[in-house]
């Protein structure tokens, strides 16, 4: 294997995947190359992101006797993925599904894990909370998944100062930028360069 295979996890607007586009084609991610795009919205903006880069898509769908995981799985298989990246992506997975992946599902998650995570901290929520307690300084944290919320294995962490007038959404913005958009693409670069090199090993 010269280069993981990556699927990319998404639920909303695709600022976290552009991310991961950009550093694909600025050569940051080299050890690994997006292959699929999974959203469970039809209308995910990610979507259109994937598109115009010639990525192929998937949307997975609730539906009576039809598991969202199971249909994951099988796109996974289907594509050979390597390493999924979770990027804003609005379920939560369960034992059954991160067990079968161990260390080859990483998330970006908007605070410095152990602070503000776990079960019901996401999007603007994190930075309320942030902002409520009073802390002076937040950021961003990629790890791996397992079957506690926010409870795998750190891979990466960037500190973000945090303003004295900021709202939530300043907030937001700021980590975004200055955080997770910096250290997902080389978090994912990271882990990409172990699954090549161990798969050399074999």
């Amino acid at each position: 294997m010269t280069t993981a295979k990556i699927a990319v996890l998404v639920s909303g607007g695709g600022t976290n995947l552009q991310a991961l586009i950009d550093a694909q084609n600025s050569g940051i991610i080299k050890s690994g190359r997006i292959a699929l795009v999974i959203s469970n919205k039809s209308d995910a903006y990610a979507l259109e992101r994937a598109r115009t880069n010639n990525i192929d898509t998937a949307i997975v769908r609730r539906a009576e006797g039809v598991d969202i995981e199971d249909q994951i799985i099988k796109l996974l298989d289907e594509y050979e993925i390597d390493l999924i990246v979770l990027a804003g992506f609005m379920c939560i997975l369960s034992e059954k599904f991160t067990s079968r992946y161990p260390e080859r599902i990483i998330n970006v998650h908007p605070s410095l894990i152990p602070s503000f995570c776990g079960k019901g901290f996401y999007g603007l929520k994190v930075h309320e909370a942030a902002l409520e307690y009073g802390v002076k300084v937040t950021g961003a944290t990629v790890h791996f998944v397992n079957e506690v919320p926010d409870g795998g294995r750190i891979i990466m962490q960037k500190a973000v100062a945090v303003g004295a007038h900021d709202t939530p959404e300043m907030l937001q913005r700021r980590v975004m930028r200055q955080a997770e958009w910096k250290i997902l693409p080389e978090a994912t670069e990271k882990v990409c360069r172990e699954i090549v090199k161990n798969s050399k090993k074999r």
